[in-house]
């Protein structure tokens, strides 16, 4: 077993048993979906990585209850487009707020 296996897991651990009796509030999360929603950026930022054009350093993901926020600026609105699609196309995302802007 390899260490980041390991460390997800123990996290994962520490989340389920710290988030007993931590519900969600329409303005915060729960343990369960801070850790969801962990998952669902940490994906996002890794389908840009394999896009040329798109800078996964200039592209900030936010995820919140499913919805994924995208600012930061990038070189075209063609970029946008296809970093929009690629949010949308991951497990979980509910929906995706496109805040980028063009340099």
């Amino acid at each position: 077993m390899t260490i980041k296996p390991l460390v997800l897991a123990t996290l994962l651990a520490v989340a389920a048993v710290s988030g007993i009796g931590c519900a969600s509030t329409r303005t915060s999360e729960g343990t369960g979906e801070y850790v969801d929603d962990t998952v669902i950026t940490a994906k996002v930022k890794s389908a840009f990585l394999g896009e040329k054009g798109l800078k996964v350093a200039e592209i900030n993901v936010e995820t919140f209850k499913g919805v994924v926020q995208l600012s930061g600026f990038i070189n075209s609105r063609a970029d946008a487009d296809r970093a929009v699609a690629l949010a949308r196309g991951i497990s979980g995302v509910t929906s995706v707020k496109d805040d980028m802007r063009i340099k």
